[in-house]
């Protein structure tokens, strides 16, 4: 296990696949094409870090902090998000690969999601009010007893979200989304 801190440090191409990285500290840092895939990053720190073009895919990220992290162009499937650290929880995602998440439980008040693909990810029980999904593919996602109020999902697609077991009051869908809230009835809308 490698414990360390790092502060305004630039990481490029590092590949850090399957390390132990339990417990190290990261503030200010940009990782460029790393590589994380199946990593341990548990009790990590990742504070105002940003994240380009890397592979996080399957993770271990219990009880990491991610605190104004940001990810662009990042592969990240796989991974359980439910079992990071809650303090001071807040990232964005743009261009991100995100099939096969969990999000459970998760208060993501006002989460960004740009341009994602968010495959058969989990959502169930989570507070993601005011959140945004720009141009997402929610095919598969499970959307069950979460918290949706004021969520804008005007320009996502491929989502099926039932009004009955979710709070989606003040939600914002499109006129071609629709289905996506009545799928539950097997009804054929006409386009």
């Amino acid at each position: 296990m490698t414990q360390a801190y790092h502060q305004d440090e630039t990481f490029n191409k590092a590949n850090f696949q399957n390390s132990d990285l339990r417990g190290s500290e990261y503030d200010g840092c940009v990782f460029t094409s790393c590589i994380f895939n199946q990593a341990d990053l548990s009790d990590c720190k990742f504070i105002d870090c940003k994240f380009i073009h890397c592979d996080l895919s399957l993770a271990t990220v219990s009880r990491t902090s991610f605190q104004d992290a940001s990810f662009s162009h990042c592969k990240m499937m796989g991974i359980s998000f439910a079992s990071c650290s809650t303090f001071g929880l807040s990232f964005v995602f743009d261009n991100c690969q995100l099939q096969h998440s969990i999000f459970t439980k998760l208060k993501l008040k006002g989460q960004k999601f740009s341009n994602c693909a968010l495959q058969e990810v989990d959502f169930t029980e989570a507070d993601i009010s005011a959140a945004v999904f720009e141009q997402c593919n929610l095919e598969r996602s499970i959307f069950r007893q979460t918290n949706l109020e004021k969520a804008d999902f005007q320009t996502s697609f491929n989502y099926s979200i039932d009004p009955e077991s979710n709070r989606i009051k003040k939600a914002k869908f499109s006129m071609w989304g629709l289905s996506g809230l009545l799928s539950k009835y097997e009804i054929l809308i006409a386009k």
